[in-house]
């Protein structure tokens, strides 16, 4: 699709917490992935360390003693862990294809902006049979720093022919809320990660894809 064909307007998705439910299972997989390595990771240490950021950041913070390579078999191995226990297709967030369908109709351009891994993107987008919908799907091998910096938001507006002013974001963490601000786009917050008061930050706040329609993302 090409910068050309629609309004101007384009949309940014993170992924876990958004299009899909998926943060309970990271937290559990996470906090079982922990205790073999005999580390404990407590609720508020996961918000503040490790939710929106890649593997190679919380991994490093939290086992600071190991070498590139070594946190790279780990991050695998939490993410084969991950892949194991969760079903996308259970997980999805209310009214998400729907709302998907309404902004393709109208030829909307649309990217996934996760921290994840692109094992994960690829599982999770084809799991929830979404893969389709989006113009772009930039994932942690994309940036060199992980949300809140503003990079991989910087990067999806680009791989749609936008300007971070241009693109609404659709966030459900912190650090990624603050993410989205840095690069100068509107955020709607999605709960469930957070609560409302947690993401006050944002132009909206919703709790499913019911509640919102390409008409109100026309307004912001």
């Amino acid at each position: 699709m090409s910068a050309g064909r629609h309004s101007g307007l384009g949309i940014l998705f993170d992924m876990d917490g958004v299009l899909v439910d998926s943060n309970p299972v990271h937290k559990r997989v996470i906090q079982d992935f922990c205790s073999r390595h005999g580390k404990e990771v407590s609720g508020p240490y996961f918000l503040e360390h490790i939710s929106g950021r890649t593997n190679k950041e919380w991994i490093s913070h939290l086992f600071p003693d190991k070498s590139d390579r070594e946190i790279v078999l780990l991050a695998d191995e939490k993410e084969q862990l991950f892949r194991e226990t969760f079903d996308p297709a259970a997980a999805a967030l209310p009214g998400l294809h729907p709302f998907l369908r309404e902004l393709k109709d109208h030829r909307i351009p649309m990217a996934v902006a996760t921290s994840a891994p692109e094992k994960n993107a690829d599982f999770i987008l084809e799991g929830l049979g979404i893969t389709a919908f989006f113009d772009a799907v930039l994932h942690s091998d994309h940036v060199t720093s992980g949300k809140p910096h503003p990079e991989i938001y910087i990067k999806s507006a680009r791989a749609i022919g936008l300007a971070t002013g241009q693109c609404v974001v659709f966030e459900d963490s912190v650090a990624g809320v603050a993410a989205a601000r840095k690069a100068g786009a509107r955020v709607i917050g999605v709960t469930g990660t957070h609560t409302r008061e947690e993401l006050r930050n944002c132009d909206r706040i919703i709790a499913g894809f019911g509640e919102i329609t390409l008409a109100d993302l026309v307004q912001l």
